[in-house]
C-alpha cells in the first residue's frame, strides 16, 4: 500500500523528466531548422553562381549542334557505299595501241565490281567489237580486262579485269522483290566520261520494255527511273538508298535523235544481271 508522503516526490520526478523531454525537443526541432537554412544557402549560393539558361543560349546550341552534325542525305550514304565499287571501262577498236599513245578510242562507259576477283559486270554494247578492253578503278589503278560472258537478250556483258588494286571492294546486290515505285535510287557512273558521277531520282515503273533506236533488241522487266543518266553511264549501277545494286543502267529513252537523258531511264534488274554473270545474285 503506497505511503502518503511519497506521492509529492514523485510528482516532482515526472515533472522533471517532462521538462527535459521538452527541452531536448526543442533543441532538435532548432536544430533541423538549422540544417535546413544551411541547404538553402547552399543552393542559392549555387544558384548565383550559375546564371539561368536563356533562350539565347538554347538557339546558340542548337545552331552548333547544327553545323557539327550536319545530316548526311540518302544519296551521299549510297555514294559513299558504292563509289569503290564503279570502274570506267574503255573499249579501244582494232587498231588500239597497247601503250595507250594515241589510241582509236572507241566505247567509254561503267561497270560494277561485283566479285573481287576483278569480275566486273556492264552492259553489252559498251564491249561489243572491242579488241582491247581497258578497266580504271576508283583507287585509279587500270588494267586490260577480258570478256568472260555475254547475254545479248539482257545487253549484258561480264568482264574480268587482269590484274587488281589491293582491297577491291565488290558491290552489294539486293533483291528487286520489294522494289517499290516511288523508291529512292541513285545511278553512278561516267556520263559522257565525266565522272565517276552521280544523280538521284526514284524508281517511275517496272517491268518495263524498250527496244533499242535501230530495233535490234527488244529489252523487257526493266526498272524504269529518273535519276539522270546519259551516255557513259551504260553499264553502271542502280542503287538504293543504301548503296545496294538493284540494277544495271541499260538504256534512256529520248523521242528525239539526240540521244541524251530526258527523264526515263531503264535499268536491268540485278537478278537477270547477275544471272548473266553465271552466279546468284543473293
Amino acid at each position: 500500500m503506497p505511503q502518503a508522503g511519497h506521492e509529492p516526490a514523485r510528482h516532482a520526478r515526472a515533472a522533471g523528466l517532462r521538462a527535459r523531454i521538452a527541452a531536448r525537443g526543442r533543441a532538435l526541432g532548432l536544430g533541423l531548422a538549422a540544417a535546413c537554412l544551411l541547404l538553402l544557402g547552399v543552393v542559392a549560393g549555387r544558384m548565383g553562381l550559375e546564371p539561368p539558361i536563356t533562350q539565347r543560349d538554347i538557339d546558340a546550341a542548337v545552331a552548333h549542334s547544327l553545323d557539327t552534325r550536319r545530316p548526311v542525305s540518302p544519296a551521299v550514304a549510297a555514294w559513299e557505299a558504292i563509289r569503290p565499287s564503279i570502274v570506267r571501262l574503255r573499249a579501244f577498236g582494232a587498231n588500239a595501241k597497247t601503250d595507250d599513245e594515241d589510241p582509236e578510242e572507241g566505247n567509254v562507259g561503267t561497270g560494277v565490281v561485283i566479285v573481287d576477283n576483278g569480275t566486273i559486270l556492264t552492259n553489252l554494247h559498251v564491249v561489243a567489237g572491242a579488241e582491247r578492253i581497258s578497266a580504271e578503278f576508283a583507287d585509279g589503278h587500270v588494267s586490260d580486262a577480258v570478256v568472260v560472258a555475254l547475254d545479248p537478250k539482257q545487253d549484258l556483258a561480264v568482264v574480268r579485269a587482269r590484274s587488281i588494286p589491293d582491297d577491291l571492294k565488290p558491290a552489294t546486290m539486293r533483291s528487286t522483290a520489294d522494289l517499290a515505285v516511288g523508291d529512292q535510287v541513285v545511278a553512278a557512273g561516267f556520263p559522257f566520261d565525266i565522272g565517276p558521277s552521280v544523280s538521284s531520282g526514284v524508281v517511275s515503273g517496272l517491268r518495263r520494255e524498250f527496244r533499242s533506236p535501230e530495233g535490234q533488241r527488244l529489252l523487257t522487266n526493266l526498272i524504269q527511273f529518273d535519276a539522270a543518266a546519259n551516255p557513259g553511264n551504260s553499264g553502271g549501277p542502280l542503287v538504293d538508298i543504301e548503296g545496294q545494286v538493284v540494277g544495271i543502267v541499260t538504256a534512256i529513252m529520248n523521242p528525239t535523235e539526240q540521244r541524251v537523258f530526258v527523264g526515263i531511264g531503264f535499268a536491268v534488274p540485278i537478278e537477270n544481271a547477275a544471272t548473266a554473270a553465271g552466279m546468284p545474285p543473293f
